[in-house]
């Protein structure tokens, strides 16, 4: 279980007019002794049950992230109140806490439920579609009768069973599988694995993981999309459920709810590995302007300036106005906190962003246990720059679990992805987390890295010869560069 108590707090004539919006949306007022925000304003926060799940709420590189999270975060900064996160194991126990009033709200991708006893749902936020995804290796399913005969799994609670019920009255003899005992990335690895022909999972979902199970593909719309929705206690009075629909309301009309999804899922987040040559090319044609703030940043910190200059591209591809969905800016892609505490001032300023993300890297490898020596010091700082310390210490827990080494990046390599498994983060600190990230993003650079170590190299011996000095990037075999794991 993972708890977090945070505090958002308005100027107070801002918060006065906010709170008058929400309490008379069509100029009435509402009952003064409405229990449930009654109790939210005597308490001074609201308790919100979620899933600790890519979707909904984790802790990502910078702190608390995922869609819901930030809804409920706003949420809560309107009422001008705190926010309490309890993260819960399925589906079932948020409904369960929302109907004994253990939670004044329950955001974990819950769908629109007439038939569910005890709770109010609130306006639609978000359209989900149920989508079957299945295993590579298979005849690939293009319509509802090619799923008959295939061993088929679904989140139970979810809303994705809906579907499957509504085809089965046409194809009686349709069979699958529903558990609450996993999550979605735990069906699609089986899926990924073979344990699984195929699943049901909502489309936003596999986007947001299909980088780390290449395996998996998606097949076809199963049935009409679900709504996503929020669940209040339906005992408890109208008001919060009032304010809450008035708050999605003017999300919706201010377009701040079509920014925010398209943020967390207008995008498939890939990390993508984009070759030598074409690494090369942006060596030629963008190195050269940020070399030189590369080799400062290296004397400062102490790193070789061609593992910053790696690190700058995996970011940005040395773009300096780079700007990630998630509103990280810059070279060096940080963030307005990181920034502060880097003393950069302009993060699309690439001196400042190259010399910023050179310090907090050094920041981190400083934290790291003085066991790990090189170069296993170097990747897991790289790691931990990616997904977090907090995350990375968890991994080293995990591979202590399995038998590993905590210091050894071969053993916390093989960790790292099952940060993504429910039988592994619900066992450490900080719960789930895109483990298979880490992973690519510190071979993407071992190998940018690899590449300009290869190129400096050949620098200097053609200086040697008297040639040119950018004879080296013209026809040589970069491509044979052997991989790095």
């Amino acid at each position: 279980m993972l708890d977090v108590l945070l505090r958002y707090m308005r100027p107070a004539a801002t918060a006065f007019v906010a709170l008058l919006a929400l309490l008379i949306p069509d100029g009435r007022t509402l009952p003064v002794r409405d229990a449930a925000l009654s109790e939210v304003f005597s308490r001074d926060f609201i308790q919100v049950f979620t899933r600790n799940t890519p979707s909904t709420y984790y802790e990502g590189r910078h702190g608390p992230t995922g869609f819901e999270y930030e809804l409920v975060r706003q949420f809560a900064e309107a009422l001008d109140v705190s926010l309490s996160i309890d993260s819960q194991g399925s589906i079932g126990e948020v409904l369960s806490a929302v109907r004994d009033g253990r939670a004044d709200v329950g955001a974990a991708t819950l769908a629109l439920d007439p038939a569910e006893p005890g709770v109010n749902y609130t306006r639609p936020i978000m359209s989900m579609q149920p989508m079957v995804i299945y295993h590579h290796g298979i005849t690939p399913p293009k319509a509802p009768e090619d799923l008959l005969g295939l061993d088929i799994a679904a989140l139970r609670g979810s809303g994705t069973g809906h579907a499957l019920r509504d085809l089965q009255a046409s194809l009686p003899e349709l069979t699958w599988r529903e558990t609450d005992e996993l999550e979605v990335t735990d069906l699609i690895e089986m899926v990924e694995n073979g344990e699984l022909d195929a699943a049901v999972v909502y489309a936003h979902q596999f986007k947001l993981n299909r980088l780390f199970f290449p395996d998996v593909e998606s097949g076809f719309p199963l049935g009409d999309p679900q709504s996503l929705v929020w669940a209040l206690p339906k005992n408890s009075g109208v008001a919060l459920l009032r304010a809450a629909n008035q708050f999605i309301a003017r999300l919706r009309e201010h377009g701040d709810l079509a920014d925010l999804t398209a943020r967390y899922f207008g995008h498939d987040n890939y990390l993508e590995y984009v070759g030598a040559s074409l690494f090369i090319r942006h060596a030629q044609n963008r190195l050269p302007r940020y070399e030189d703030a590369f080799k400062q940043a290296a004397r400062d910190s102490g790193f070789d300036w061609k593992l910053l200059a790696a690190l700058g591209y995996q970011e940005s591809h040395w773009k300096p106005r780079a700007t990630s969905p998630t509103g990280v800016r810059g070279l060096m892609m940080l963030t307005n906190a990181t920034a502060a505490e880097v003393g950069v001032s302009n993060r699309l300023d690439p001196e400042q962003s190259i010399e910023g993300g050179a310090i907090y890297l050094g920041h981190v490898k400083e934290r790291l246990q003085e066991e790990i020596t090189e170069p296993d010091r170097t990747w897991m700082a790289l790691a931990a720059y990616n997904v977090g310390l907090g995350h990375l210490y968890d991994a080293q827990k995990i591979a202590e679990m399995q038998g590993g080494d905590p210091y050894n990046w071969a053993d916390v390599r093989k960790a790292l992805p099952l940060l993504q498994k429910r039988q592994w983060y619900s066992k450490v600190h900080h719960g789930y987390a895109r483990g298979g990230e880490p992973v690519i993003y510190v071979r993407n650079i071992r190998r940018y890295y690899e590449i300009l170590n290869y190129v400096d190299r050949s620098r200097r011996q053609f200086h040697q010869l008297g040639e040119r000095d950018d004879s080296m990037l013209q026809g040589t075999p970069f491509d044979t560069v052997p991989p790095v794991l």
